[in-house]
């Protein structure tokens, strides 16, 4: 009976869950205890539910650690949830939405993997910086996985901590931040009146300090600046929750990192990008970690197609968006081979590309990666550019417009009208495609300037006149039509 007992709480244990249940009994009153709340409204059916779970699981752990910890719960939709999906306007699966205090915030349009989720949250939830009472919550606050700023003084509201809380305010959205006016505490810490990023104690290295103390007049615009560079240190961790913070040139080693599970192994290689990077860390370049899951598309980037992440994979990002790839196995005197070759422009940018046609005599010309500065940015030719995707319907529906004002200009030598499949090639990087399609005008200065016109052809054809360089030529046939309205017109006029 006894093991029996035992069995059963230890299979309490291991499905015991950090995410809040609620249902309509409940919601409004379970909402309303907590200061901030993610709820997620699910069904049990919805695959893409499923996925999510794991993630939010581990999330909800997370965030149940923090103080005070921030709250995930989930409604079931098609159970004993469904009036409180349906007040709260859920059409699909899953729909998360954030409340504070009882009341709907937000819904919520942040990642949907664990670590994302949890920074998400956290930059919704208190103050822009928190205040430390005591060694211990300073202490706590210095996080094993991520890096933080504290601020020591001697005063609260005192210049220098005003000054940090305007840095805060505009800091909080990326970074933990938090202060302290604790005379216990400074004394602990051995700073007054100084501000103070804390390395994260997961990824000590003997490479760079803990800690490192902003030296200047606390300013708010300074301490903003110091923290966007020097955060990261000599090697940061790049997810896809922070990776507009790294600047570029940028080189990236991609493996399997995982600070909770294997943060020796993680740091075996760290430590190893580390010992390189600190040979140019006055070159201006940056290094970084990153986990080859978490980056799995952007790995296929580079042109890496068996990548298990052991050892390492290496990319770099030049500041004009160019991709390099180291293509030897790596090692340390791989690695500083590749930066050394990367920053003195001795390696080759990669790029993807269909071939180049063969024939290209069609009105619209076609663009590929290997032809694309060619075409493109023939600084003797003005050139509108369609970037399309072969599944987007928008993109089918221009076809058959483009097509025709391709053939109207077909005769003008000025003038180039063209088109690239940018799911299979790859474009400069001062051409932004986010969406489909995405058209360029690319005149003589070769300064790409984005296409917010109209999609009629008669649209494409003003634009183009009041851009060109050289006076438009239409084919003959629209030419003559031209003529022919004018001729009639003067007719219509001598016969008034």
């Amino acid at each position: 009976m006894k093991s029996f007992i035992a069995l059963v709480l230890l299979f309490g244990l291991a499905v015991a869950s950090d995410v809040l249940e609620f249902d309509d009994s409940n919601f409004d009153d379970q909402v309303a205890e907590h200061d901030t709340v993610l709820v997620e409204f699910f069904a049990p059916w919805c695959g893409h539910c499923k996925k999510l779970a794991p993630e939010y699981e581990t999330a909800a752990t997370d965030l149940a650690n923090d103080d005070p910890p921030i709250a995930l719960a989930k409604v079931d939709c098609v159970g004993a949830g469904k009036e409180a999906c349906s007040k709260h306007g859920v059409s699909g699966y899953p729909t998360l939405k954030i409340f504070k205090g009882g009341q709907l915030a937000s819904d919520y349009n942040g990642p949907r993997d664990a670590r994302g989720i949890s920074s998400f949250m956290r930059k919704q939830a208190g103050p822009s910086a928190k205040e430390l009472s005591t060694v211990k919550a300073t202490e706590d606050f210095i996080n094993e996985y991520d890096p933080r700023v504290i601020g020591f003084f001697s005063e609260k509201d005192s210049k220098d901590h005003k000054e940090f809380m305007k840095a805060a305010s505009s800091l909080s959205e990326d970074f933990r931040l938090a202060y302290t006016t604790e005379k216990d505490v400074m004394e602990k810490f051995g700073y007054t009146d100084k501000v103070v990023i804390f390395r994260a104690t997961k990824q000590a290295s003997k490479f760079e300090e803990s800690t490192v103390v902003f030296d200047g007049e606390i300013k708010g615009r300074s301490i903003s600046t110091w923290v966007k560079e020097n955060v990261n240190g000599l090697c940061g961790l790049l997810t896809p929750d922070n990776q507009d913070l790294f600047n570029k040139p940028l080189v990236v080693a991609y493996f399997n990192v995982d600070y909770k599970k294997n943060a020796k192994g993680t740091n075996y290689w760290r430590n190893r990008v580390m010992k390189i990077g600190k040979k140019y860390v006055d070159q201006g370049v940056t290094f970084a970690i990153a986990s080859i899951d978490d980056f799995a598309r952007e790995v296929g980037e580079f042109g890496f197609t068996d990548a298990s992440g052991d050892p390492p994979i290496v990319g770099a990002r030049s500041a004009d968006g160019g991709k390099y790839a180291m293509q030897d196995k790596f090692s340390m005197d791989a690695l500083d081979k590749f930066v050394s070759g990367f920053l003195a422009g001795d390696v080759e940018p990669y790029l993807k590309s269909d071939p180049i046609p063969e024939s290209n005599d069609d009105p619209v010309k076609v663009v590929v990666g290997k032809n694309f500065n060619d075409i493109v940015m023939d600084d003797t030719k003005d050139v509108l550019i369609e970037f399309y995707a072969p599944w987007c319907g928008h993109c089918k529906s221009l076809e058959p417009k483009y097509n025709e004002l391709a053939e109207k200009l077909k005769d003008d030598p000025n003038v180039v009208i063209a088109k690239m499949d940018a799911t299979a090639n790859d474009s400069p990087g001062a051409f932004d495609v986010r969406g489909f399609p995405t058209l360029y005008w690319v005149g003589t200065n070769n300064i790409p300037e984005s296409y917010e016109g109209g999609r009629e052809v008669k649209d494409f054809i003003s634009f183009i006149k009041r851009k060109a360089t050289h006076e438009v030529k239409l084919a003959a046939a629209d030419s003559d039509k031209k003529k022919s309205k004018k001729d009639t017109k003067k007719k219509d006029k001598s016969e008034l």
